[in-house]
């Protein structure tokens, strides 16, 4: 009806619509769960990929002269659409999210501000009830982004939603308050010396944009360094092929059940990664790796051995915590030591039970819930398993 009816101030429209474009076009080809199949990220993931696109359809919903809240909304999508053309075309996988995410939130700006603006409440309050009642709605447009992230986040992997919320809630002081700022800065700029405003405001949120995509790659390459490290037990025979990438993303999707999130995640990925790294100091390999089988005594100084090794790779001390600590028993190991010690079991006893071994093993780690493994991180595994929480192979 918008583009049917025609553009109140169409060169603006254009303007604030061309520089949305630019910041999709800017999105990083590969970030957080993009590519189909691939594992989500942990940790403190890339919250906003596209911070030039977001920062310009905010602005253009708190513009006062924007037309109205439907031709907000029209404007944006519509821009959004265009510059999200290329990424469809390689196969991104997050691109409807984000529209909607997108979408709904500058909808929801536009119509808490548009109304009010043209009742001429933000001119009759002016001065510091202004500035006030413009923060209240930039807080409000944060935290309703948040509550959406989350939900759809839900929706697609099923993990639970208070931790997915928090992990929002958490990176709101970051970059998503430099994009709810430079959105009102902007806006404000615009209206006082015109459109001439948008490429000044736009330069620091560029260089800030590259900022966050090299710390992005920095992070990414400290990954793989952990990752390809960890593989050095499958070198060396120690372990079998995968064991390691398998234990670490069946332990990330238990703790996600249990309500792990953020910083937490990130250890347990990496403890996860290298339990079985102590395994190299062995003079007499272990048959097959199975260390679940082994007697306490000889786990725990495997365990002890792996945290050393781990503690000289300049690894976080947590993460050698986790590891030297995931045979000792239950009730005095950290949530993520439970983790990995149930996780690693179940993989061992499920790949050498032969037909029918997940069930078999899962019985096994109930049974032995008495001493040797937690009660709820066993539980917690069922229900991943149950909901089909890791589609890897047992083997290879």
């Amino acid at each position: 009806m918008t583009f049917w009816g025609g553009l109140d101030d169409r060169g603006v429209a254009l303007a604030f619509g061309a520089l949305i474009v630019v910041g999709e076009l800017s999105l990083p080809r590969d970030s957080g769960a993009v590519r189909a199949g691939a594992t989500p990220a942990t940790g403190a993931h890339d919250r906003e990929a596209a911070p030039l696109g977001t920062a310009a359809a905010l602005s253009y919903a708190l513009l006062a002269d924007a037309g109205g809240a439907a031709q907000v909304v029209s404007v944006v999508f519509a821009a959004s659409l265009l510059g999200n053309v290329p990424h469809i075309w390689r196969g991104r996988t997050d691109v409807p999210d984000r529209l909607a995410r997108r979408v709904l939130t500058v909808g929801f700006a536009a119509i808490c501000f548009q109304p009010l603006y043209a009742r001429g409440l933000f001119g009759a309050w002016g001065g510091t009830a202004h500035a006030l009642l413009l923060l209240a709605l930039l807080v409000l447009t944060a935290l309703c982004d948040a509550v959406l992230a989350a939900a759809l986040a839900h929706c697609r992997t099923g993990w639970p939603f208070g931790p997915l919320l928090r992990d929002e809630l958490r990176g709101l002081p970051g970059i998503g308050s430099a994009v709810c700022a430079t959105g009102a800065v902007m806006a404000l700029a615009v209206a006082v010396v015109g459109l001439w405003a948008l490429p000044v405001f736009c330069l620091p949120l560029l260089l800030t944009q590259l900022s966050v995509r090299r710390y992005a790659a920095v992070r990414a390459t400290y990954r793989q360094t952990i990752a390809s490290l960890a593989r050095a037990t499958e070198v060396a025979g120690c372990t079998p092929a995968g064991h390691a990438r398998r234990v670490a993303a069946l332990s990330q999707a238990v703790g996600r059940d249990l309500g792990l999130s953020g910083p937490d995640l990130t250890v347990l990925e990496y403890a996860a990664l290298m339990h079985d790294i102590g395994q190299l100091s062995l003079v007499d390999p272990v048959p097959a790796g199975a260390t679940a089988g082994l007697p306490p005594a000889e786990q725990r100084r495997i365990a002890l051995l792996g945290g050393a090794v781990v503690r000289q790779t300049g690894v976080d001390a947590a993460v050698a915590v986790v590891v030297e600590r995931q045979a000792d028993p239950y009730p005095e190991q950290p949530m993520a030591a439970r983790i990995v010690r149930t996780v690693n079991a179940y993989e061992e006893k499920a790949r050498d039970a032969g037909p029918g071994g997940p069930l078999k093993a899962l019985e096994e780690l109930r049974l032995g819930t008495a001493g040797d493994y937690a009660p709820e991180v066993v539980e917690s595994l069922a229900r991943v398993l149950s909901r089909g929480g890791l589609r890897l192979p047992l083997a290879g």
